[in-house]
């Protein structure tokens, strides 16, 4: 395992890794470490325009549209 050395880090930023440590039981060093896995580590999140534009095009507009008026939903499982 390597070691990590982070200089000229803000005081206040530093207050508040030993903050949130103290919140999570663990220590600064400990916190610090679970930070850079959750953002290095985790794959990035899509945001909803991503996501459409993934989805496979199947069907047409015509599948989507209400067949009758009255008002009752469809049996789509019978």
């Amino acid at each position: 395992m390597a070691d990590l050395l982070v200089r000229g880090v803000d005081k206040e930023l530093v207050k508040a890794l030993k903050k949130r440590a103290g919140a999570h039981g663990r220590s600064a060093e400990a916190e610090h470490r679970a930070i850079l896995a959750a953002v290095l580590l985790t794959p990035p999140r899509r945001n909803l325009a991503e996501l459409l534009a993934a989805m496979p095009e199947v069907g047409r507009d015509a599948d989507f549209q209400r067949l009758d008026g009255s008002g009752e939903a469809a049996d789509v499982f019978g």
